[in-house]
């Protein structure tokens, strides 16, 4: 063990954030308020967003009244808003990686509480449609519980007493500001998990700032090691998109000498959400052309500092042609790395050819070489 990882503290249990972390709930909660605020002549626009994420219910609520000088007060936008996310619970998926990561833990006797600054009960019906969720936690407890919500440490100081354990021992994993300070104001080590894009310089507290889920690596921290990733690279369960090909930017040939086949966003929004920013890999159908292998990039390229999350495949063939316009038929079976920013355009440049590599080794395995043959490829 090195001398860095030796100074580590390591963990013996897990208590983690559901909203956010665990699950989407965000998406639903701008649907609704982007249809509330419209009988005000409001328009939500997300500018909240970063205000009310990881707050309390409460704090959520004035936060959004006073912000768009709503003519209600909250305990009246309270009554109206909740029933219409009821309504909607059973429509707030699972992150990625996150069933994954409490199977996992949950596999290997790790002790885990959930702690949220929403209700208990708001809680409890949340999981309810997650198959297994609840069964896995050995503690469940939200802001109502405590005398104070996040940031204050009393939900993330009652959980790990419940648990037997000293907060030292205890690994936070949370999505929001505030809940990373809840947790380093309990003694315990934090990893966060950004919810909102861009946003990781706000995140300086924390002990590790991780992409996702997917890119959780639990031996840093004392804990059993995932044993899914193959070759260097993570299995998913299969992603079917398609659509004609774009120009996009056109960096891919003229700055990287990397020609890359970019689909349009405007149809795969909710899609975009539910994957991190990374690599990923799989393969391609072009009707009059044929299948082929794939790599490809979902995010904000941070090198370029993108303002809109894209969606940019590379094709692993040599075409004497551009096929812009043609339609373009991808299936995702993997994911190799987190989205990463680079010193210079030759780092990017090596990386993206590393990140090839990869993919194309990874593709002749059994378990990803079988969708070659899947007909949405070649519809």
């Amino acid at each position: 063990m090195s001398m860095s990882n030796s100074l580590k503290k390591l963990s013996s249990c897990v208590l983690i954030d559901l909203d956010g972390t665990l699950i989407n709930t965000d998406g639903v909660v701008s649907d609704i308020l982007r249809k509330y605020l419209s009988k005000y002549g409001k328009q939500w626009d997300g500018r909240e967003a970063l205000k009310i994420v990881g707050k309390t219910p409460l704090e959520a609520a004035t936060t959004i009244v006073e912000d768009y000088g709503l003519p209600c007060g909250v305990d009246e936008f309270n009554s109206e808003f909740y029933p219409l996310f009821s309504a909607q619970m059973d429509k707030i998926k699972s992150l990625p990686g996150a069933n994954r990561l409490i199977r996992h833990l949950n596999g290997h006797g790790v002790p885990m509480a959930l702690a949220s600054n929403s209700s208990r009960a708001n809680i409890e019906s949340k999981i309810s449609y997650h198959q297994g969720w609840k069964e896995c936690f050995s503690v469940i407890i939200g802001s109502d519980e405590v005398s104070k919500g996040k940031p204050s440490p009393d939900l993330f100081l009652e959980a790990a007493r419940k648990l037997n354990r000293d907060p030292g021992e205890c690994l936070v994993i949370e999505d929001s500001v505030p809940g990373v300070l809840a947790g380093k104001a309990a003694g315990a080590t934090v990893i966060a998990v950004p919810s909102l894009p861009k946003q990781t310089h706000l995140y300086t507290s924390a002990d590790e700032v991780i992409n996702s889920l997917l890119d959780l690596k639990p031996e840093k921290w004392g804990l059993p090691p995932f044993q899914d990733w193959i070759e260097n690279t993570l299995p998913i369960d299969p992603w079917r998109i398609g659509g004609p090909v774009i120009k996009g930017f056109g960096r891919g040939s003229k700055v990287l000498g990397i020609p890359t086949a970019n689909l349009s966003t405007k149809d795969y929004a909710e899609e975009l959400v539910e994957h991190p920013s990374g690599v990923y890999f799989g393969w391609a159908g072009l009707a009059t052309r044929g299948v082929f292998k794939m790599v490809m990039s979902i995010g904000w390229n941070p090198y370029f500092n993108n303002t809109e999350k894209t969606i940019e495949p590379w094709l692993l063939h040599d075409f004497t042609e551009d096929f812009y316009g043609e339609e373009l038929c991808l299936i995702i079976v993997g994911y190799i790395r987190p989205e990463a920013n680079f010193p210079s355009l030759e780092s990017l440049v090596a990386k993206i050819h590393e990140d090839r590599e990869v993919a194309e080794k990874a593709l002749d395995l059994p378990s990803y070489a079988k969708f070659k043959d899947d007909p949405y490829l070649t519809k």
